[in-house]
Protein backbone atom coordinates (compact mmCIF):
# COMPACT_ATOMS: atom_id res chain seq x y z
CA UNK A 1 0.00 0.00 0.00
CA UNK A 2 1.33 3.47 -0.81
CA UNK A 3 0.25 7.11 -0.78
CA UNK A 4 1.52 10.32 -2.36
CA UNK A 5 2.76 13.16 -0.19
CA UNK A 6 2.48 16.85 -1.03
CA UNK A 7 5.68 16.64 -3.06
CA UNK A 8 4.28 13.80 -5.15
CA UNK A 9 6.74 11.23 -3.80
CA UNK A 10 5.16 7.89 -2.93
CA UNK A 11 5.65 6.80 0.65
CA UNK A 12 5.37 3.22 1.88
CA UNK A 13 2.76 2.76 4.58
CA UNK A 14 3.26 -0.13 6.96
CA UNK A 15 0.20 -2.35 7.12
CA UNK A 16 -0.43 -5.17 9.53
CA UNK A 17 -3.28 -7.58 9.99
CA UNK A 18 -4.85 -7.20 13.41
CA UNK A 19 -4.64 -10.15 15.78
CA UNK A 20 -7.91 -11.68 16.93
CA UNK A 21 -8.71 -10.65 20.52
CA UNK A 22 -7.54 -13.22 23.02
CA UNK A 23 -5.53 -15.25 20.46
CA UNK A 24 -1.87 -16.00 21.15
CA UNK A 25 0.67 -14.29 18.91
CA UNK A 26 4.41 -14.65 18.35
CA UNK A 27 6.01 -11.39 19.47
CA UNK A 28 9.75 -12.02 19.01
CA UNK A 29 12.24 -14.68 18.03
CA UNK A 30 15.87 -15.53 18.80
CA UNK A 31 18.35 -18.32 18.09
CA UNK A 32 21.82 -19.45 19.16
CA UNK A 33 24.43 -22.02 18.17
CA UNK A 34 27.65 -23.45 19.61
CA UNK A 35 30.93 -22.16 18.23
CA UNK A 36 31.92 -25.36 16.40
CA UNK A 37 30.83 -25.12 12.75
CA UNK A 38 30.80 -28.33 10.68
CA UNK A 39 30.66 -27.91 6.89
CA UNK A 40 29.12 -31.09 5.52
CA UNK A 41 31.96 -31.68 3.06
CA UNK A 42 34.37 -32.02 6.01
CA UNK A 43 32.14 -34.16 8.23
CA UNK A 44 33.18 -37.62 7.03
CA UNK A 45 36.90 -36.97 7.42
CA UNK A 46 36.47 -35.44 10.88
CA UNK A 47 33.99 -38.03 12.17
CA UNK A 48 36.16 -41.00 11.10
CA UNK A 49 39.28 -39.35 12.51
CA UNK A 50 37.66 -38.55 15.85
CA UNK A 51 36.24 -42.07 16.23
CA UNK A 52 39.46 -43.75 14.95
CA UNK A 53 37.50 -45.60 12.27
CA UNK A 54 39.20 -46.77 9.05
CA UNK A 55 36.43 -49.02 7.72
CA UNK A 56 35.93 -48.27 3.97
CA UNK A 57 32.31 -49.53 4.09
CA UNK A 58 31.37 -47.06 6.82
CA UNK A 59 33.19 -44.26 5.00
CA UNK A 60 31.33 -44.95 1.76
CA UNK A 61 27.98 -45.21 3.56
CA UNK A 62 28.48 -41.96 5.47
CA UNK A 63 29.61 -40.11 2.33
CA UNK A 64 26.43 -41.20 0.57
CA UNK A 65 24.23 -40.14 3.49
CA UNK A 66 25.93 -36.75 3.75
CA UNK A 67 24.99 -36.05 0.13
CA UNK A 68 21.39 -37.25 0.36
CA UNK A 69 20.52 -35.26 3.52
CA UNK A 70 20.97 -31.95 1.58
CA UNK A 71 22.59 -30.45 4.72
CA UNK A 72 25.42 -27.99 4.04
CA UNK A 73 26.27 -26.61 7.49
CA UNK A 74 25.73 -27.68 11.07
CA UNK A 75 26.86 -26.60 14.50
CA UNK A 76 28.03 -28.88 17.30
CA UNK A 77 28.94 -28.70 20.97
CA UNK A 78 31.37 -31.58 20.48
CA UNK A 79 34.94 -30.36 20.06
CA UNK A 80 38.49 -31.66 19.99
CA UNK A 81 38.94 -30.38 23.55
CA UNK A 82 35.95 -32.39 24.76
CA UNK A 83 37.17 -35.58 23.07
CA UNK A 84 40.63 -35.09 24.57
CA UNK A 85 39.07 -34.70 28.02
CA UNK A 86 36.63 -37.59 27.56
CA UNK A 87 38.35 -40.11 25.21
CA UNK A 88 35.94 -42.80 26.39
CA UNK A 89 33.20 -41.17 24.29
CA UNK A 90 34.75 -42.79 21.21
CA UNK A 91 35.20 -46.21 22.82
CA UNK A 92 32.54 -48.76 21.94
CA UNK A 93 30.60 -50.04 24.93
CA UNK A 94 31.91 -47.49 27.46
CA UNK A 95 29.40 -46.46 30.16
CA UNK A 96 29.57 -42.71 29.54
CA UNK A 97 26.15 -41.34 30.48
CA UNK A 98 27.68 -39.41 33.41
CA UNK A 99 30.29 -37.77 31.18
CA UNK A 100 27.77 -36.95 28.46
CA UNK A 101 25.44 -35.26 30.92
CA UNK A 102 28.30 -33.21 32.38
CA UNK A 103 28.77 -31.75 28.90
CA UNK A 104 25.14 -31.56 27.75
CA UNK A 105 23.47 -30.14 30.87
CA UNK A 106 25.70 -27.07 30.83
CA UNK A 107 25.78 -26.65 27.05
CA UNK A 108 22.03 -26.65 26.48
CA UNK A 109 21.40 -23.99 29.12
CA UNK A 110 24.17 -21.75 27.76
CA UNK A 111 22.68 -21.97 24.25
CA UNK A 112 19.17 -21.44 25.64
CA UNK A 113 20.40 -18.35 27.51
CA UNK A 114 21.90 -16.80 24.38
CA UNK A 115 18.78 -17.50 22.31
CA UNK A 116 16.50 -16.13 25.03
CA UNK A 117 18.52 -12.94 25.46
CA UNK A 118 18.39 -12.32 21.72
CA UNK A 119 14.65 -12.90 21.72
CA UNK A 120 14.05 -10.57 24.65
CA UNK A 121 16.17 -7.87 23.00
CA UNK A 122 14.06 -8.09 19.83
CA UNK A 123 10.86 -8.01 21.93
CA UNK A 124 11.94 -4.72 23.51
CA UNK A 125 10.49 -5.26 26.98
CA UNK A 126 12.22 -6.30 30.21
CA UNK A 127 12.72 -9.76 31.70
CA UNK A 128 10.45 -8.71 34.58
CA UNK A 129 7.55 -8.73 32.10
CA UNK A 130 7.96 -12.47 31.44
CA UNK A 131 5.33 -14.31 33.47
CA UNK A 132 5.82 -17.89 32.25
CA UNK A 133 8.62 -19.99 30.79
CA UNK A 134 8.27 -23.18 28.74
CA UNK A 135 11.55 -25.08 28.37
CA UNK A 136 11.93 -27.85 25.78
CA UNK A 137 14.89 -30.25 25.47
CA UNK A 138 15.65 -33.87 24.69
CA UNK A 139 19.32 -33.37 25.53
CA UNK A 140 19.64 -33.05 29.30
CA UNK A 141 18.62 -34.98 32.41
CA UNK A 142 18.70 -33.54 35.91
CA UNK A 143 16.58 -32.26 38.77
CA UNK A 144 15.98 -29.38 38.95
CA UNK A 145 15.87 -29.05 35.19
CA UNK A 146 17.18 -26.51 32.74
CA UNK A 147 14.05 -24.41 33.16
CA UNK A 148 15.17 -23.36 36.63
CA UNK A 149 18.81 -22.79 35.65
CA UNK A 150 17.74 -20.70 32.66
CA UNK A 151 15.29 -18.67 34.76
CA UNK A 152 18.03 -17.87 37.28
CA UNK A 153 20.58 -16.90 34.61
CA UNK A 154 18.04 -14.63 32.90
CA UNK A 155 17.11 -12.98 36.19
CA UNK A 156 13.43 -13.88 35.89
CA UNK A 157 11.21 -13.31 38.89
CA UNK A 158 11.22 -16.13 41.44
CA UNK A 159 7.47 -16.61 40.99
CA UNK A 160 7.70 -17.06 37.21
CA UNK A 161 5.55 -20.04 36.23
CA UNK A 162 7.70 -22.81 34.70
CA UNK A 163 6.86 -25.75 32.45
CA UNK A 164 9.53 -28.28 31.47
CA UNK A 165 9.02 -30.55 28.43
CA UNK A 166 11.62 -33.30 28.17
CA UNK A 167 12.28 -35.99 25.53
CA UNK A 168 9.64 -35.17 22.94
CA UNK A 169 12.10 -35.26 20.08
CA UNK A 170 11.45 -33.50 16.79
CA UNK A 171 7.88 -32.40 17.53
CA UNK A 172 8.85 -30.74 20.84
CA UNK A 173 9.05 -27.23 19.40
CA UNK A 174 5.45 -27.30 18.17
CA UNK A 175 4.33 -28.88 21.45
CA UNK A 176 6.00 -25.96 23.20
CA UNK A 177 4.13 -23.51 20.97
CA UNK A 178 0.85 -25.27 21.74
CA UNK A 179 1.48 -25.17 25.50
CA UNK A 180 2.60 -21.53 25.36
CA UNK A 181 -0.52 -20.70 23.36
CA UNK A 182 -2.77 -22.26 26.00
CA UNK A 183 -0.98 -20.39 28.79
CA UNK A 184 -1.13 -17.03 26.99
CA UNK A 185 -4.80 -17.33 26.11
CA UNK A 186 -5.88 -18.44 29.58
CA UNK A 187 -3.82 -15.92 31.57
CA UNK A 188 -4.68 -12.37 30.43
CA UNK A 189 -1.64 -10.12 30.23
CA UNK A 190 0.83 -13.01 30.43
CA UNK A 191 3.99 -13.17 28.33
CA UNK A 192 5.46 -16.64 27.79
CA UNK A 193 9.10 -17.30 26.95
CA UNK A 194 9.40 -20.57 25.03
CA UNK A 195 12.98 -21.82 24.74
CA UNK A 196 14.20 -24.97 23.00
CA UNK A 197 17.77 -26.24 23.21
CA UNK A 198 19.36 -29.40 21.83
CA UNK A 199 22.74 -31.11 21.49
CA UNK A 200 23.68 -34.44 19.93
CA UNK A 201 26.19 -35.26 22.69
CA UNK A 202 23.92 -37.88 24.29
CA UNK A 203 23.59 -39.77 21.01
CA UNK A 204 27.18 -39.48 19.73
CA UNK A 205 28.67 -42.96 19.20
CA UNK A 206 31.55 -44.54 17.32
CA UNK A 207 30.33 -46.14 14.05
CA UNK A 208 29.41 -49.82 13.98
CA UNK A 209 28.27 -51.91 11.01
CA UNK A 210 25.60 -53.46 13.24
CA UNK A 211 24.04 -50.00 13.70
CA UNK A 212 23.80 -48.39 10.25
CA UNK A 213 21.05 -46.06 11.52
CA UNK A 214 23.64 -44.30 13.72
CA UNK A 215 25.22 -42.96 10.55
CA UNK A 216 21.94 -41.26 9.60
CA UNK A 217 22.18 -39.25 12.82
CA UNK A 218 25.82 -38.41 12.16
CA UNK A 219 24.91 -37.07 8.71
CA UNK A 220 21.72 -35.23 9.64
CA UNK A 221 21.51 -33.85 13.19
CA UNK A 222 22.97 -30.66 14.64
CA UNK A 223 23.03 -28.58 17.83
CA UNK A 224 21.53 -25.22 18.73
CA UNK A 225 18.79 -23.34 20.57
CA UNK A 226 15.85 -21.09 19.76
CA UNK A 227 13.38 -18.91 21.65
CA UNK A 228 10.11 -17.09 21.05
CA UNK A 229 7.87 -14.89 23.19
CA UNK A 230 4.16 -15.61 23.03
CA UNK A 231 1.35 -13.36 24.22
CA UNK A 232 -2.27 -12.46 23.49
CA UNK A 233 -3.67 -8.96 22.92
CA UNK A 234 -0.37 -7.31 21.90
CA UNK A 235 0.48 -3.88 23.24
CA UNK A 236 1.16 -0.98 20.84
CA UNK A 237 4.87 -1.29 21.64
CA UNK A 238 4.95 -4.96 20.57
CA UNK A 239 5.27 -6.29 17.01
CA UNK A 240 3.40 -9.60 16.56
CA UNK A 241 4.19 -11.34 13.28
CA UNK A 242 2.16 -14.53 13.57
CA UNK A 243 -1.03 -15.66 15.30
CA UNK A 244 -1.28 -19.18 16.76
CA UNK A 245 -4.90 -19.61 15.76
CA UNK A 246 -5.52 -23.28 16.53
CA UNK A 247 -3.46 -26.29 17.69
CA UNK A 248 -3.87 -30.07 17.37
CA UNK A 249 -1.85 -33.08 18.52
CA UNK A 250 -2.53 -36.59 17.24
CA UNK A 251 -0.72 -39.93 17.33
CA UNK A 252 -0.85 -42.73 14.77
CA UNK A 253 -1.94 -45.95 16.51
CA UNK A 254 0.49 -48.86 16.42
CA UNK A 255 3.56 -46.83 15.49
CA UNK A 256 5.31 -46.60 18.86
CA UNK A 257 8.40 -48.46 17.59
CA UNK A 258 8.84 -46.60 14.29
CA UNK A 259 10.94 -43.99 16.12
CA UNK A 260 12.51 -45.79 19.05
CA UNK A 261 14.83 -44.08 21.54
CA UNK A 262 16.33 -45.71 24.62
CA UNK A 263 18.50 -44.28 27.38
CA UNK A 264 21.40 -46.61 28.21
CA UNK A 265 24.67 -46.44 30.09
CA UNK A 266 26.27 -45.33 26.82
CA UNK A 267 23.82 -42.48 26.13
CA UNK A 268 20.71 -42.37 23.95
CA UNK A 269 20.29 -44.98 21.24
CA UNK A 270 17.87 -44.29 18.38
CA UNK A 271 16.34 -46.49 15.71
CA UNK A 272 14.36 -44.95 12.86
CA UNK A 273 12.02 -47.26 10.96
CA UNK A 274 12.30 -47.25 7.17
CA UNK A 275 8.53 -46.79 6.98
CA UNK A 276 8.58 -43.44 8.83
CA UNK A 277 8.14 -41.27 5.71
CA UNK A 278 5.38 -43.60 4.46
CA UNK A 279 3.46 -43.45 7.75
CA UNK A 280 3.57 -39.67 7.70
CA UNK A 281 2.48 -39.59 4.07
CA UNK A 282 -0.48 -41.88 4.76
CA UNK A 283 -1.86 -39.69 7.55
CA UNK A 284 -0.85 -36.14 6.69
CA UNK A 285 -3.72 -35.07 4.43
CA UNK A 286 -6.50 -35.78 6.94
CA UNK A 287 -4.49 -34.11 9.70
CA UNK A 288 -3.95 -30.94 7.67
CA UNK A 289 -7.60 -30.73 6.68
CA UNK A 290 -8.58 -30.91 10.35
CA UNK A 291 -6.44 -27.83 11.02
CA UNK A 292 -7.57 -25.95 7.92
CA UNK A 293 -11.22 -26.35 8.84
CA UNK A 294 -10.66 -23.94 11.74
CA UNK A 295 -9.88 -21.11 9.32
CA UNK A 296 -13.60 -20.91 8.58
CA UNK A 297 -13.14 -20.76 4.81
CA UNK A 298 -13.95 -23.91 2.84
CA UNK A 299 -12.44 -22.46 -0.32
CA UNK A 300 -8.86 -22.45 1.04
CA UNK A 301 -6.67 -25.11 -0.57
CA UNK A 302 -3.22 -26.39 0.35
CA UNK A 303 -1.44 -24.12 -2.14
CA UNK A 304 -3.33 -21.08 -0.83
CA UNK A 305 -1.40 -21.36 2.45
CA UNK A 306 2.15 -20.85 3.67
CA UNK A 307 3.91 -23.89 5.20
CA UNK A 308 6.28 -24.04 8.17
CA UNK A 309 7.18 -27.73 8.41
CA UNK A 310 9.82 -29.35 10.60
CA UNK A 311 12.35 -30.77 8.11
CA UNK A 312 13.00 -34.17 9.67
CA UNK A 313 14.76 -35.09 6.45
CA UNK A 314 14.41 -34.58 2.69
CA UNK A 315 12.40 -37.80 2.23
CA UNK A 316 9.63 -36.56 4.54
CA UNK A 317 9.47 -33.17 2.83
CA UNK A 318 9.41 -34.76 -0.62
CA UNK A 319 6.60 -37.15 0.27
CA UNK A 320 4.56 -34.41 1.91
CA UNK A 321 5.01 -32.21 -1.14
CA UNK A 322 3.92 -34.99 -3.50
CA UNK A 323 0.99 -36.19 -1.40
CA UNK A 324 -0.51 -32.72 -1.00
CA UNK A 325 0.46 -31.58 -4.52
CA UNK A 326 2.26 -28.54 -3.14
CA UNK A 327 4.11 -26.08 -5.32
CA UNK A 328 7.87 -26.47 -5.03
CA UNK A 329 8.21 -23.10 -3.29
CA UNK A 330 5.85 -24.05 -0.44
CA UNK A 331 8.47 -25.99 1.54
CA UNK A 332 11.38 -23.74 0.62
CA UNK A 333 11.77 -22.36 4.18
CA UNK A 334 11.90 -25.89 5.58
CA UNK A 335 14.49 -26.99 3.04
CA UNK A 336 16.53 -23.88 3.70
CA UNK A 337 16.60 -24.55 7.45
CA UNK A 338 17.71 -28.14 6.79
CA UNK A 339 20.51 -26.95 4.51
CA UNK A 340 21.71 -24.27 6.94
CA UNK A 341 21.41 -26.08 10.30
CA UNK A 342 20.55 -29.74 9.76
CA UNK A 343 17.84 -31.35 11.86
CA UNK A 344 18.18 -29.68 15.28
CA UNK A 345 15.23 -31.59 16.76
CA UNK A 346 12.76 -29.36 18.63
CA UNK A 347 14.50 -26.12 17.60
CA UNK A 348 14.16 -26.52 13.86
CA UNK A 349 10.53 -25.43 13.51
CA UNK A 350 11.48 -22.06 15.01
CA UNK A 351 14.29 -21.63 12.47
CA UNK A 352 11.75 -22.36 9.73
CA UNK A 353 9.37 -19.84 11.32
CA UNK A 354 12.06 -17.16 11.22
CA UNK A 355 12.66 -17.75 7.51
CA UNK A 356 8.91 -17.69 6.91
CA UNK A 357 8.58 -14.37 8.76
CA UNK A 358 11.10 -12.86 6.35
CA UNK A 359 9.34 -14.32 3.31
CA UNK A 360 5.90 -13.08 4.34
CA UNK A 361 7.27 -9.64 5.04
CA UNK A 362 8.87 -9.49 1.58
CA UNK A 363 5.59 -10.43 -0.11
CA UNK A 364 3.72 -7.68 1.73
CA UNK A 365 0.05 -7.45 0.82
CA UNK A 366 0.44 -10.41 -1.53
CA UNK A 367 1.38 -12.81 1.28
CA UNK A 368 -1.00 -15.59 2.26
CA UNK A 369 -2.95 -14.95 5.44
CA UNK A 370 -3.23 -18.57 6.58
CA UNK A 371 -0.56 -21.20 7.05
CA UNK A 372 0.21 -24.50 8.72
CA UNK A 373 2.97 -25.36 11.19
CA UNK A 374 3.76 -29.08 11.36
CA UNK A 375 6.18 -31.40 13.14
CA UNK A 376 6.43 -35.16 13.52
CA UNK A 377 8.16 -37.31 16.13
CA UNK A 378 8.09 -40.40 18.33
CA UNK A 379 4.70 -41.99 18.61
CA UNK A 380 4.35 -41.40 15.63
CA UNK A 381 3.03 -38.07 16.91
CA UNK A 382 1.76 -35.25 14.72
CA UNK A 383 1.78 -31.71 16.11
CA UNK A 384 0.05 -29.03 14.09
CA UNK A 385 -0.76 -25.33 14.23
CA UNK A 386 -3.10 -23.26 12.12
CA UNK A 387 -1.15 -20.03 11.72
CA UNK A 388 -2.25 -16.58 10.64
CA UNK A 389 0.28 -14.11 9.27
CA UNK A 390 0.37 -10.67 10.88
CA UNK A 391 3.59 -9.62 9.16
CA UNK A 392 3.77 -5.97 8.17
CA UNK A 393 4.68 -4.87 4.66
Amino acid sequence: MSSSGMNGVKKQISTRRVANPGKATVLALGKAFPSQVVPQEHLVEGFLRDTKCDDPFIKEKLEHLCKTTTVKTRYTVLSREILDKYPELTTEGSPTIKQRLEIANEAVVEMALEASLGCIKEWGRTVEDITHIVYVSSSEIRLPGGDLYLSAKLGLKSDVNRVMLYFLGCYGGVTGLRVAKDIAENNPGSRVLLTTSETTILGFRPPNKARPYDLVGAALFGDGAAAVIIGADPLPSEAPFMELHYAVQQFVPGTQTVIDGRLTEEGINFKLGRDLPQKIEENIEEFCKKLMAKAGDDSIEFNDMFWTVHPGGPAILNRLETKLKLGREKLECSRRALVDYGNVSSNTILYVMEYMRDELKKKGDGAQEWGLGLAFGPGITFEGLLLRSLAST
